[in-house]
């Protein structure tokens, strides 16, 4: 016989102890994006200097990035998904280097290639959708970005000439005059221009690199128009408010470091360029 309830007094069955979900941190996630680089390098095959370049960028993107995220315990979902585009540029450098020295895997290399560029449309959106956009969340998606066309426009110019070069080392370079000229790198405007230029060049030296698009220099070309076109119209842009602040005398910022549409201040680690 059970013992009556008393009035008044709700009984509820005790709750099993909360577990606690394994979170991993933020050393542990890079620690194993760079594992998966290198077994997708492996993977790849592109041969013993290709396989020594991935190793090398799998441990120089584990370095760069531990001491940019030293802040954070862990890694937002838009970082896992530009976490994920570093790991397939990885691949990407791998497999160019391997096709500079006489390999093939040029399908390879283009595929890779493409679904990284893909993927540099979705980052942002998960940003923005979970709500954990950040400075730093933006910078690195555009390092990325800049580092990937880069190695797109080495591949290019293997057959399209030197000169392709340039779209890819534009970005760095305008970054190296920034430091000459402190008043290059002031915030810029937010511009739609700007974002669509670089996904031009991206698709473009891709498309490219594939060999099967007809005119690949034509197109490369006209990509390099657009990028010294939207280069020159934000660097008049910076002259002209430099110019009006000193008519003003205001002074610039010491704490504003790095040209970006974000207002991000801290460019030493992940944003050698800042635009």
């Amino acid at each position: 016989m059970t013992a009556p309830r008393p009035v008044g007094v709700v009984w509820r069955a005790a709750a099993p102890p909360r577990r606690k979900g394994l979170r991993l941190t933020r050393g542990a996630e890079l620690a194993g994006a760079a594992g998966v680089q290198v077994a997708l390098v492996a993977a790849l095959r592109p041969g013993i200097a290709g396989l020594a370049v991935g190793v090398v960028y799998a441990l120089s993107a584990w370095a760069i990035l531990s001491a940019a995220f030293r802040g954070r315990r862990a890694l937002g979902p838009a970082d896992h998904v530009t976490l994920t585009r570093v790991i397939l540029t990885g691949g990407v450098s791998a497999l160019v280097t391997g096709h500079l020295l006489g390999g093939g895997h040029t399908w390879t290399l283009v595929a890779v290639a493409s679904v990284a560029l893909v993927l540099d449309g979705v980052d942002g959106q998960v940003a923005r959708r979970t709500g954990t956009a950040s400075p730093l969340g933006a910078r690195f998606d555009m390092e990325v970005d800049a580092f990937l066309v880069l190695v797109l426009s080495v591949h290019v110019a293997w057959t399209a000439g030197a000169w392709v070069l340039a779209i890819g080392v534009m970005r760095y370079a305008f970054g190296a005059a920034a430091w000459a000229a402190p008043w290059l790198r002031a915030d810029l405007r937010p511009s739609m221009a700007r974002k669509a230029v670089a996904v031009v060049q991206g698709v473009t030296l891709a498309a490219a690199a594939s060999g099967v698009v007809p005119y690949a220099g034509a197109l490369a070309g006209a990509a390099l128009a657009l990028l010294v076109w939207s280069f020159g119209r934000d660097v008049v842009w910076l002259f002209t408010r430099r110019e009006r602040r000193a008519a003003r005398r205001v002074p610039v910022s010491r704490g504003s470091r790095g040209r970006s549409t974000d207002g991000a201040r801290s460019p030493r680690v992940l944003d050698p360029v800042a635009r």
